[in-house]
């Protein structure tokens, strides 16, 4: 592991793909591909389980969620791809350029954890795929899942159209299946317009969040605003707005056919399932009553084949995210394998665990978990998102119209809002059915939710608290009137502290310059710390001391030689701070110049910090000159 210094998104492959095609079908095929495989996170095996829920407890009444989902995907992706063509950064490389060093870690540890919630889903979906078509158990799908990590890197060789053509495939296979699945179906059409209806309510909210969590995810914001830079696009403002337009093209394509295999998985279970009062707890159980209730063995092998293509596809994107979080906020960079199998290790290691202690029909719950914590993430990723690209300064000309920033608050209140209802079902729920452990709710739970809540609400009024500060700044320093007198200093006396070190000439230089512009006198002080001197103190005589002697004596002949005045001040067996305090509540000079030794931290613990205990205990005006270098 190593820091890495580069400005640039996925550097392997930045602005790798030609897009001054003459042809605009050729253009748009170049410009194509980006959104393919940030869609392909919009119908991973979260998105199954969560959809199955939605569809066999409630019918077709959360079918207007994925809708709503989708059209705010659509958005916020299009927006994350203007980020990234625009301002030539991603999403989180924007968070570390705005935020102290505190909230970009902070927001760090927040989408790593999200990106582990999506591997979760993957690995249980392929795994359970894998169970499907070749009934291998469980949890050896879920180890199997693992050696992924061979066929992503060997993928990344060919280049990122490599990968996006395979991706596209998968995607292409996943569509297919479905649409052949509702065509055994035969879903009613007035249930579907029934289900465009917004109806929410406390027995539906967690499926509802869930679903909204599987469509809008919070890497993938991130993930997008880096590929859309694999193109390469000029710098002026025409062949940025070409860019843009191409990639909503390409967002808006890509987008509805994940809503159409969101859609159908919902679609598919409330026909079959919820129409028959049947309750689905687990994704096997799903394909195994499609079968008999379909009237066809193929429904469940082509249900099989799209959910190990779903987990695969989204294994790419996964690793890509990850990659690009890790670059984007903390600037380190880690081998491809490396990041790949820690991250796969953290979502196989809970998936392991879940089928060991609860077995295997709690992997449902848990991949229906998995996307909860990727909707609470959300909020993290959209706020930025939305204030960087309604920020003219950052944008330009590309900054977001007043509608289009309307709808983007609006998406945000509605994910905050959700959310924040979840999160107080949640914690009450828990409340009341462990009365044993309310502490740990009280302890834990509660502060680390008060936390994020605060960082969400910072974060919310960043931009404002930033103007507002900025303009208290210039309002101090200005004069409140263009006849504001400003008073003009002489100086007559300068006190320069000397410690016979290589700070002593740059301190003088400009305690000289000074001193021969007013006339003033220098009055050079030192104190000596030795054991000799504070025993004897003036009489002390060692040929240390001897030498400081001649050293000072060559000082103050050489000031004099300038034209300068310049008086020597020796004090003994006392600390630097104390004799320069005294010295300068004695004589009150008009100005003090002394040398910093640049050191932080530790070092100040080691060799003192005189300068700020100096000015915290004289009313004197402190020059401070910083050396790192003799003059």
């Amino acid at each position: 592991m190593e820091p890495e210094g580069t400005t640039r998104s996925l550097p392997e492959v930045h602005s790798s793909v030609q897009t001054g095609q003459p042809s605009i079908w050729k253009r748009m095929f170049a410009f194509a591909g980006p959104a393919y495989l940030v869609s392909v996170g919009y119908m991973d095996p979260g998105n199954w389980a969560s959809d199955l829920e939605g569809g066999a407890r409630f019918g077709y009444q959360l079918l207007w969620v994925i809708v709503m989902s989708n059209f705010m995907a659509i958005l916020l992706q299009t927006l994350s791809a203007r980020l990234g063509i625009v301002s030539r950064r991603d999403l989180a490389q924007a968070c570390r350029d705005e935020y102290p060093r505190i909230v970009t870690w902070t927001l760090w540890i927040l989408c790593e954890i999200a990106i582990a919630a999506c591997d979760l889903a993957e690995v249980l979906g392929a795994a359970i795929g894998l169970n499907l078509l070749f009934h291998l158990p469980l949890i050896v799908g879920v180890v199997l899942t693992s050696a992924d990590t061979l066929l992503i890197l060997w993928f990344t060789r060919y280049g990122i159209r490599v990968i996006e053509g395979f991706v596209l495939a998968l995607i292409a296979v996943i569509a297919g299946c479905f649409l052949v699945e509702l065509w055994f179906a035969q879903p009613p059409l007035a249930g579907l317009a029934a289900g465009l209806v917004p109806h929410l309510n406390n027995q539906n909210l967690f499926v509802a969040i869930a679903i909204l969590g599987a469509t809008v995810m919070p890497h993938n914001l991130y993930l997008h605003s880096a590929l859309v830079q694999t193109r390469r696009i000029g710098d002026n403002v025409r062949e940025k707005r070409a860019a843009c337009k191409y990639n909503l093209i390409d967002s808006v394509v890509a987008l509805n056919f994940a809503l159409i295999v969101n859609a159908a998985i919902l679609v598919l279970a409330a026909t079959v399932f919820f129409t028959r009062h049947i309750v689905v707890t687990e994704i096997q159980q799903a394909q195994q009553l499609l079968v008999p209730l379909l009237g066809t063995s193929f429904a469940g092998v082509i249900f099989a084949i799209a959910l190990l293509c779903s987990g695969q596809s989204s294994t790419l994107t996964g690793t890509l995210a990850g990659q690009i979080v890790m670059e984007g906020f903390i600037e380190i960079r880690v081998r491809p394998w490396l990041r790949r199998f820690v991250t796969r290790l953290l979502a196989v290691i809970p998936a392991v665990i879940t089928i060991l202690v609860m077995g295997e029909k709690a992997t449902f719950q848990l991949l229906l978990l998995s996307q909860v914590i990727l909707s609470l993430q959300l909020p993290f990723a959209v706020i930025p998102l939305v204030q960087f690209t309604g920020d003219r300064t950052r944008m330009g000309d590309f900054v977001n119209c007043p509608w289009v920033k309307v709808l983007s608050w609006t998406t945000v209140i509605l994910i905050v809002g959700l959310n924040v209802r979840l999160v107080g079902l949640g914690v009450s729920t828990w409340l009341d059915a462990a009365p044993n452990y309310q502490w740990l709710i009280w302890c834990f739970l509660i502060p680390v939710l008060s936390l994020l809540g605060l960082l969400l609400l910072w974060m919310s009024a960043q931009p404002v608290l930033q103007r507002y500060l900025r303009r208290s700044r210039l309002a101090n320093v200005l004069p409140a009137t263009a006849e504001t007198a400003i008073p003009i200093l002489s100086y007559r006396d300068i006190l320069v502290p000397l410690d016979h070190s290589n700070r002593d000439p740059v301190a003088l230089s400009h305690a000289a310059g000074m001193a021969k512009m007013h006339g003033a006198t220098i009055h050079l002080l030192h104190v000596e710390e030795g054991v000799t001197s504070n025993v004897y103190g003036d009489v002390a005589d060692t040929e240390e001391i001897a030498s400081g002697r001649q050293y000072f004596e060559s000082i103050l002949a050489r000031l004099r030689s300038e034209g300068v005045a310049a008086e020597l001040h020796v004090d003994y067996g006392v600390h630097p701070r104390s004799a320069i305090v005294k010295w300068a509540r004695e004589h009150h000079p008009d100005l003090i110049v002394m040398g910093a030794h640049g050191h932080k931290l530790f070092s100040d613990l080691i060799l003192g910090t005189t300068i700020n205990a100096v000015r915290h205990e004289v009313e004197v005006p402190i020059l401070i000159v910083r050396t790192h270098r003799r003059v």
